[in-house]
């Protein structure tokens, strides 16, 4: 009967903690693993080409005093008095601009970035396709917005839905060539002028943007200028259920460090992170993948993030210019980040930038481990083969902690049929059979949790290199060996989750059987049921596991052997 409330204990214990996982993934914002939510369909306006909600996501006006959500009343604002509608400035149009790392697709309308595809990561379905980050289509809205905002009670001024003239130039940056240019301007809006200048380098995915405001007035103003990034609440296509990344956005500041805001937060109006800074970025995180905005430190900003429309989300800052005389002009240089989340790219950049690549509360583990992951892909230029000399070293290291654990196993299985007789002969004596059990492990100087502790120690850091694997853009089309052509894709032939689910039934049987039967079969259901979600994990995450599986039977085949215990294969009785 005590054995039965054991398991039964175990039973509820192993539950709990799956639950646990579940709720600690939505607190840390990311989406339920066993429960995803279904995807939201986007709002949008078939004759506008899908875009965000007409003008709902200008910011307001009277932008000097912004609260949180910040700025009050975009969700249903109109434009600033006096600006021009649509129809009456110059058709919009789209242009397309190449360099050598992207593919980009541009909105006269506001000069806003509205597509962007990458030459060297391609799409997960279409392997001929670069993947698609920023978009606006029927189905998705994802897109780079900036304009300006006029002081309190002035008049409209150049906003994201002011139509822009694109001034002619190269469209393609050519061999030889380090840098492109692409200048949009608008028509005269409130007696100001903007002028956008977009600036691209080879071999970057950032790029600095230029916003001259020039006063083509006869009184001084003093504008704001705002940069957004919108997007639907959708997650990204192709995402996996089985495991869960952070999408939506983030703000950083040096003060309060990295802020996720979940979508479904913004939605309840429960957002609370930092207004005001003088310092940071803002961002649209997903996958592998993700956007910014970046001003200099010392500049002061009002940050931002609020529901634009149905299931459409926005994310900004606000930054005043000085007053500008008739006749002069402001400039106000900014940087927009669209790329993969690469490390040390992110961190020459911008200050905290590289945490949008989120390794949860064990980044203080994951780093270390990435930067060794690194430097063995630079020796080896494998990410496969880099990924399992890393779980060797890792078992070096740990070497000692995983003797004393299967050192403590071992004496378990020695003495296992002095316990088992034991058992079978106090069976109807519970309480004897306590204390008979304290007895044996007490002469045989074995600690029944002797086998546990160390490897405890040990699942932080094993954790931590999950979270690297899982979250390192560089896994994207990373070739192996033979049939695996993407480590970051499953098994196409489910051959690895089938080595993991044998090698971790063959490391079952080598472990000690439990002296209750009902526990004994719990040993070998558990392993199993879990097995099933690897034939859905990536292949680089299966192959981290299976080289610690067969690294741990290996030690422990060894250690075994030497204590004279001889290796023997435990099997599961089901009768």
């Amino acid at each position: 009967m005590n054995d039965i409330r054991r398991t039964v204990l175990w039973v509820i214990f192993g539950f709990s903690m799956v639950l646990l996982w579940d709720q600690w993934q939505v607190f840390n914002g990311q989406k339920p693993t066993f429960f995803p939510n279904a995807s939201t369909p986007v709002k949008v306006d078939a004759a506008d080409n899908a875009r965000p909600a007409s003008s709902s996501s200008v910011p307001t006006a009277n932008s000097s005093a912004v609260p949180a959500p910040a700025p009050a009343s975009a969700g249903t604002a109109a434009l600033p008095a006096g600006a021009p509608s649509v129809a009456a400035q110059a058709s919009k149009e789209r242009l397309v601009v190449t360099t050598d790392v992207f593919t980009l697709t541009f909105d006269t309308e506001g000069g806003s970035l509205i597509r962007s595809s990458f030459n060297k990561f391609k799409d997960m379905a279409d392997k001929k396709s670069g993947f698609v980050l920023l978009d606006e289509s029927s189905n998705r809205v994802y897109v780079a917005q900036t304009g300006l905002i006029p002081a309190a009670g002035g008049v409209a001024m150049p906003t994201h839905k002011t139509v822009m003239t694109a001034v002619p130039g190269e469209r393609v940056l050519k061999d030889g060539q380090d840098e492109l240019q692409v200048k949009f301007e608008s028509a005269e809006v409130g007696g100001v002028k903007l002028v956008k200048t977009y600036t691209f380098r080879r071999g970057a995915y950032d790029a600095t943007v230029r916003h001259d405001v020039i006063n083509t007035g006869s009184t001084p103003v003093s504008p704001q200028l705002y940069l957004q990034l919108v997007r639907d609440g959708n997650p990204p296509p192709g995402e996996s259920s089985f495991y869960s990344t952070f999408t939506g956005p983030a703000i950083y500041t040096e003060a309060k460090k990295y802020q996720k805001v979940e979508f479904k937060d913004i939605e309840k109006g429960k957002v609370d992170v930092e207004k005001q800074a003088t310092n940071g970025y803002i961002a649209m995180v997903q996958h592998y993948f993700a956007s910014a905005w970046i001003l200099g430190d010392g500049i002061r900003r009002d940050l931002f993030q609020r529901k634009v429309d149905t299931n459409l989300y926005a994310v900004g800052m606000i930054t005043s210019l000085d007053a500008i005389a008739p006749g002069m002009t402001k400039s106000m240089d900014a940087k927009l980040f669209i790329g993969p989340q690469e490390e040390k790219t992110l961190e020459a950049l911008a200050p905290g930038l590289e945490l949008v690549k989120d390794y949860g509360w064990l980044t203080i583990l994951a780093k270390p481990l990435y930067w060794l992951l690194d430097k063995l892909h630079t020796l080896i230029q494998n990410w496969g083969w880099s990924i399992v000399a890393l779980v060797l070293l890792l078992k070096i290291a740990f070497y000692w902690l995983n003797a004393k654990a299967y050192s403590s196993m071992a004496k378990m299985k020695a003495i296992n049929p002095k316990i088992m007789e034991m058992r079978e002969r106090l069976k109807d004596k519970p309480q004897e059979m306590q204390l008979a059990m304290m007895k044996i492990y007490k002469e045989e100087k074995v600690n029944p949790m002797g086998g546990c502790f160390p490897i405890m120690v040990q699942i932080p850091v094993f954790i931590a290199l999950y979270w690297v694997l899982l979250s390192s853009v560089e896994m994207r089309d990373a070739p192996w060996i033979l049939w695996i052509k993407d480590l970051s894709a499953p098994d196409p032939f489910f051959i690895l989750p089938v080595v993991m689910t044998l090698t971790t039934m063959l490391q079952t049987a080598l472990n000690p059987a439990p002296p209750d039967p009902l526990q004994a079969k719990l040993m070998w259901f558990m392993p199993l049921i879990f097995s099933v979600m690897f034939f859905f994990f990536p292949a680089g995450l299966v192959l981290y596991w299976i080289t610690n599986n067969i690294l741990s039977i290996a030690q422990q085949w060894v250690i075994n052997t030497r204590m004279g215990v001889p290796p023997q294969f435990n099997l599961p009785k089901f009768k």
